[in-house]
Parts: C-alpha cells; structure tokens; sequence
C-alpha cells in the first residue's frame, strides 16, 4: 500500500472519530460543581491502522493507587484555567507531552472518584510517534491499548460494588498482554470505565459485557449516573 493511501486511511479513523466525540462534548458544564478537581488526559492516537489509547503504569513510589494502571492527569492547581489546562499540565509533568503535541477534542462527563474528586476526562489526538520522557516519580511504564480492547476484550471481569440505597457500581477489569513490552497490565476501575465510554462512543457498538450506561443514550445516562452519585456524596458531606 503506498504511504499516500496509509496517510488517507489514517486521517479518515482520526477524522471519524474526532466527528463521534464532539458529540459528547460538554464543555465547563459541571466545573463550578462543589468538591475537590482533578482531570485526565485520555490521548488517543493511530498506530497500525488502529484507534489507540496511551496509559501509564504509576510508579510504586507513590502515595495514592501505586503500581495502577491509569492516564496522565493530577488534581487542578489554582494556576489552572480550566480541566483542560489541568490534563494538560499534569500530561507534561508525567509523560513530557507538550501542549503542542496534543490537539483536544472535547471533555466527557466526569465521574467521582475514592478520594470523592470530581475526575474530568479531557480526550485529545497525539501522534503516534511519541516519544514519551516518564518521569520516575510518577510514572513506570507508558503503553498503548487498541481501542476495540474496551468492548471486545476476551480478558474481561467485572465485580459489582454494593452502595447503600443505589445500584451496584460495575468496576471493570482487562487484562492486557502488552507484546511491545512484554508485560501484562491490568486496566480497571475509571480508568477502564472512560476508555470503555470512548470504545463505544467511537464505535457505535455496543460491548460484549454490561456496563453502567446506556449506549444508545451516551451522554443523558452518563449525566444522570453523575449527578445521582453526586448528589448522594454531597449528601454525606
């Protein structure tokens, strides 16, 4: 195939997918919300014909969720703007991207997370000859997962956490045998509920397993599981 019909099927993936994800886009529609911030940024890139996402494995070394599977990101700091200055800023501090190298494309409904923060993803474009710097601080690894992983991993399990007067929540865990590194990671929790969200926004598919969402109602039911569980944590503050 020649590098002009490569570069061409690459942009129509980007293209398509850029086009799907816009659709969700809810701006700063819940940034005055009342709890602790943080934001992701959740980077997407072609590689091999494919829709990818890049995570990074956390280093040991620190605090909270050491040794976990997750995307760059960190709590706002006062000299933020926004979420997205936030995603920004913490995706340099861990992997060294620059904001240069990263084209957003919109923000997703948020979820809460243990520490009861308000977790903003914040889903951009990157090339996919990166180079990532990981600061050892942070950060251990940096892989990338395919896309269609998150809705048809054959690595799959999913343990329903019981809540006091609401549904179960569903936290999700894949299992991915990285051949690049070869190295097993295991993606789960929000991380794997956003990469899932995307799989399925992207895709138009439904998953092979149940999830906490509507598909056919992405953005009303992800608002309306927010705001309930919002509601309830507010309630207990």
């Amino acid at each position: 195939m020649a590098a002009a019909d490569i570069e061409s099927g690459r942009m129509c993936i980007k293209e398509k997918a850029k086009l799907q994800l816009r659709k969700l886009d809810i701006g700063d529609k819940f940034s005055n919300l009342q709890l602790p911030k943080a934001s992701v940024l959740i980077p997407l890139m072609v590689k091999d014909g494919k829709l990818c996402l890049l995570f990074t494995l956390r280093s040991t070394k620190l605090r909270t969720s050491p040794g976990e599977v997750c995307f760059p990101g960190g709590r706002s700091d006062p000299t933020d703007t926004d979420e997205v200055a936030t995603a920004l800023r913490e995706a340099r501090e861990e992997v060294g991207l620059l904001p240069e190298q990263v084209e957003v494309i919109c923000r997703l409904v948020p979820e809460i997370d243990k520490t009861n923060s308000v977790i903003t993803p914040v889903v951009a474009f990157i090339e996919d000859t990166f180079q990532a710097q990981p600061n050892p601080e942070e950060v251990s690894h940096v892989f990338s997962v395919p896309l269609e992983y998150f809705i048809r991993s054959e690595k799959h399990h999913v343990v329903p956490l019981k809540r006091k007067g609401q549904a179960p929540l569903l936290i999700h865990f894949f299992e991915y045998n990285d051949p690049e590194h070869q190295k097993s990671f295991t993606v789960w929790g929000l991380t794997a509920h956003f990469a899932t969200f995307i799989a399925v926004a992207i895709f138009g598919e439904k998953p092979t397993f149940e999830v906490e969402f509507d598909p056919d109602n992405l953005i009303s039911s992800a608002e309306k599981n927010f705001m309930m569980h919002y509601h309830n944590i507010k309630s207990q503050l």
